[in-house]
């Protein structure tokens, strides 16, 4: 088996973690995490020039028609350098679930305006007393003369509040199985009897509760097939899940980094504390725990790459993902020591990262239970 990537990819991770050191630095994610918008419309448009926008995009629709796994390499570098804004959830989610679901008109004129970056997009998956799951059991669809009312509260939908379109899965029929009966609605931010409020997260992230009070969606609207969106709610979280995962990755790989360079020139009773054998083994530790979940990473973006069934890989994913991340940060924040804990320090920005990327599309004890299920318990 050969891990190793590709030419091409090799040169979208050298070029993507040249312009990142370049023009994301440490400053810039403070600032904008205090702001409103949670992300800089001068480096979301340096992004756009690059083509990441449309990187899963066909060339017909103004993309550059490459794979969620060259996709994947891109995001372990903006976890890497915490990359801010609303890239996962207009250019991972809501783009390949409209080249999925959409009809060729739909395609036609929503797949440009992600790949330029000139609208952005999210999607609004969870609701107050929904699992991770992401069943839709409280927003419903009522279709009135020839279009829908959508009704309900969605939780936890990302940068919602400077999103131009919200991908809104919603319950359109009732049915003895609740993965029956569902319609994904592409639904205009502006529409009248949408509100959003900014809701206060630990990574300082944009995340919001979105209300639809009677908001008017009309049926060409509907993304996919009307009552069976299920299979394409699945695929946004299943490819959520190993897109955060990606992210979280990075954000392992620099806590490390920082923590051996640190290692080398914190001096301890007269040595680097990088020479005492219980340090070796804790950076070690780290080393190993970061490589074998970072091939899980991309065994199932792979998978969901070639088209295979990946639900178990994912799975197993995030659940190690979750788990390792956690781990590695607290580990970098001990041998750190107190300064770690400090705000001006740029560990807890990594920590808060992945503590919300551990729930985020699935928690490690949610995912878990999946991997059972998988072995037939």
């Amino acid at each position: 088996m050969d891990f190793e990537l590709s030419e091409e990819q090799k040169i979208l991770q050298k070029s993507a973690r040249d312009f990142l050191r370049k023009e994301c630095p440490k400053e810039l994610i403070r600032a904008v995490s205090q702001s409103h918008e949670g992300y800089s419309t001068e480096l979301w448009g340096k992004m756009a020039e690059l083509g990441w926008m449309g990187l899963m995009v066909p060339e017909a629709y103004g993309g550059s028609g490459m794979t969620f796994l060259d996709l994947t390499v891109l995001l372990e570098e903006m976890g890497y350098n915490l990359c801010p804004g609303p890239f996962l959830a207009s250019a991972v989610l809501a783009g390949p679930a409209i080249l999925t679901g959409g009809n060729e008109e739909q395609k036609a004129e929503l797949l440009p305006k992600i790949s330029s970056g000139e609208k952005i997009f999210t999607v609004a998956l969870y609701e107050p007393k929904s699992t991770f799951d992401a069943v839709p059991r409280q927003v419903t669809g009522s279709r009135v003369n020839g279009h829908y009312e959508l009704k309900g509260t969605k939780l936890f939908v990302p940068d919602a509040h400077v999103a131009d379109y919200i991908l809104c899965p919603a319950r359109t029929k009732e049915h003895p199985d609740p993965k029956q009966g569902i319609t994904v609605f592409l639904v205009d931010a502006g529409s009248p009897g949408l509100a959003c409020t900014l809701l206060r997260t630990i990574s300082w992230d944009k995340q919001c509760e979105v209300v639809l009070d009677n908001v008017r969606v009309p049926s060409s609207r509907v993304i996919g097939r009307t009552d069976q969106g299920w299979p394409l709610v699945r695929d946004m979280t299943a490819k959520a899940a190993v897109a955060r995962s990606a992210e979280m990755i990075g954000h392992c790989q620099a806590s490390l980094d920082m923590a051996v360079a640190y290692a080398k020139e914190r001096v301890q009773f007269d040595r680097p504390i990088g020479t005492f054998q219980a340090v070796q083994h804790h950076l070690a530790d780290m080393w190993l725990d970061i490589s074998g979940t970072r091939n899980l990473v991309y065994q199932a973006a792979w998978k969901i790459s070639a088209g295979i069934e990946a639900e178990r890989d994912v799975a197993m994913t995030k659940a190690r993902t979750g788990e390792i991340s956690r781990k590695v940060t607290k580990t970098a924040h001990m041998l750190f020591g107190a300064i770690g804990y400090t705000m001006e320090h740029d560990l807890h920005l990594y920590y808060r990262r992945v503590v919300a990327g551990d729930m985020a599309y699935g928690n490690s004890d949610f995912h878990y239970e999946e991997v059972a299920k998988s072995l037939g318990l």
